[in-house]
């Protein structure tokens, strides 16, 4: 890291130096890693990447005093370390990161501010929260017959068929906290877990049976979704500057005796194949990946250990069904997934504390059911668009429908706001993606939007595909809203997306890979 910030320093403070010092750091890197790591061999393969990110605030966020438009919001280099051996009949997989980030301007005074008001926590020290090393996956392979095979060790599990709102890819929590969920490849955001992961082949009936098996020997902060919850460049407006973290507010409490990441979870997924349609049916045990709040002024089931409240993850049990086929009268696949959540926690009280603290009137459990839609489909706008090839078009519908719904619950939909949530929050999204020269020029348009409340997103990026080895993505991060809670403010008409208020970003991602 004191070799990253003297690079920074070296090429100046602004942003654009600290791109072109970060891509002479991955080409040197990268080349010594290809002499020194990049052979291959029968039973032996190690590769990689390294990358570097450079962010730009597009507004200014109201929660400093100075006008941050403009300003680098990060700077951040990852070197990743993808191996794989075989031994004998062991099959070994093991994948390392380490990230690093030069503390820009924006991030020294949003850490000033949680240091002058909520010191003591993540947000007091930001660098040293967005830095890590981890090994992320490290398991081995064994087919111990033709039809039964063993995944052992740290890993990652998808199910379910959904993009940027997920249903059943929930065996994982996510961290959201340094790009929230817009960096492309969900597996860098996914949270790996230590899993017994069991595949037995039937061919007779179609299909394979899948049984999971979390021991409980993750680290505790392996378990649910990971936010900024700290102050930093990703908290929801009006929160940045504020550490929710620090000593004598709130705390993260994995014991909880309603979510205890010691606990095994686990589950079982049929998956198969008949008529044309592909198919799975899932059951799984695990945890809420959204942490929700034990208040002190409500405990759940026990008190809390923080002075206001713990995070904690309660546990849940999902039913999941998935489908998917091609449509030949539409040209078109078509997807779908349902699930059904039973008692997954809210937390209650939209105008507790006098709208001071909402949400903190303590935890309810309703049962959830969520759908998803999706059609993908190629489109052929060479004619009008001059693409080098049918361009790839994705519309997902998502639905979240509350059991039991009563408003007299008073539940919130954002913990901290005190927006009530609706009985069916909709949300649609659309992707579209054109290829140029030879597929080394390739434009995506990502939009989403609530259709229950207001408020969206538009992500126009470009990926350039420099040879074998190099990517360069340029990319646009834009938020609207039909609310926002302004700092000091007590309001009931903040939804999702109006906690991105004032938070559009400008991104540049340089990848060598090796």
């Amino acid at each position: 890291m004191q070799t990253l910030s003297k690079w920074y320093r070296l090429t100046g403070r602004g942003g654009a130096g600290a791109l072109i010092t970060c891509m002479a750091l991955g080409s040197g890197v990268a080349h010594g890693a290809d002499e020194i790591l990049g052979w291959d061999t029968s039973n032996f393969r190690i590769g990689g990447y390294v990358r570097a990110w450079t962010s730009f605030n597009l507004q200014n966020p109201p929660e400093t005093p100075e006008d941050d438009r403009w300003d680098p919001s990060m700077v951040r280099g990852s070197l990743m370390l993808d191996a794989d051996l075989k031994t004998g009949p062991l099959y070994w997989k093991a994948i390392g990161r380490a990230d690093a980030e030069y503390k820009t301007d924006y991030l020294e005074r949003l850490e000033d501010q949680n240091q002058a008001a909520t010191p003591g926590g993540p947000g007091s020290d930001l660098t040293d929260t967005y830095n890590q090393g981890e090994l992320r996956e490290f398991y081995f392979d064994y087919a111990a017959t033709d039809r039964v095979r063993f995944r052992v060790g740290k890993q990652q599990v998808v199910w379910g068929e959904t993009d940027f709102f997920r249903a059943m890819d929930v065996v994982h929590g996510f961290d959201y906290r340094w790009r929230s969920f817009l960096e492309p490849e969900s597996d860098e955001l996914r949270k790996p877990l230590i899993l017994v992961d069991t595949t037995i082949d039937i061919p007779e009936a179609g299909g394979s049976l899948q049984l999971l098996l979390r021991p409980g020997l993750d680290r505790d902060k392996d378990i649910g979704n990971t936010y900024d919850l700290f102050g930093g460049r990703w908290a929801l407006q009006p929160n940045k500057g504020i550490d929710f973290l620090a000593p004598g507010l709130l705390t993260t409490n994995h014991d909880h005796s309603d979510g205890d990441a010691d606990d095994p979870t686990g589950g079982v997924r049929w998956s198969g194949f008949a008529g044309g349609i592909g198919y799975s049916i899932a059951y799984l045990k695990t945890f809420n990946n959204d942490p929700v709040v034990n208040s002190a002024f409500a405990p759940y089931k026990e008190a809390p250990e923080g002075t206001l409240g713990d995070f904690i993850h309660p546990e849940i049990d999902l039913f999941g069904v998935t489908l998917n086929g091609y449509v030949p009268s539409i040209d078109s696949v078509l997807s779908t997934e349902i699930v059904y959540t039973q008692d997954a926690a809210f937390n209650v009280g939209t105008d507790f504390f006098g709208g001071a603290l909402p949400g903190f009137g303590g935890i309810k459990k309703k049962d959830v059911l969520q759908t998803m839609v999706r059609l993908d489909k190629n489109l052929d706008l060479q004619s009008w668009l001059g693409t080098q090839r049918p361009s790839f078009f994705s519309v997902q519908l998502f639905d979240k429908w509350i059991q039991s719904y009563d408003r007299d619950d008073d539940i919130v939909e954002l913990t901290g706001f005190g927006a009530p949530i609706k009985e069916h929050t909709t949300l649609l999204t659309a992707i579209l993606g054109l290829n140029y020269k030879n597929d080394s020029i390739n434009p995506m348009l990502a939009v989403g939007t609530d259709l229950s409340n207001g408020g969206g997103f538009v992500i126009p990026s470009v990926e350039f595909v420099m040879g074998d080895s190099w990517r360069l993505r340029a990319e646009a991060d834009l938020f609207f809203h039909d609310g926002q809670k302004e700092p000091g403010e007590i309001e009931q008409d903040t939804h999702l997306f109006g906690g991105f208020a004032n938070n559009n970003q400008l991104l540049f991602r340089l990848t060598r890979q090796f």
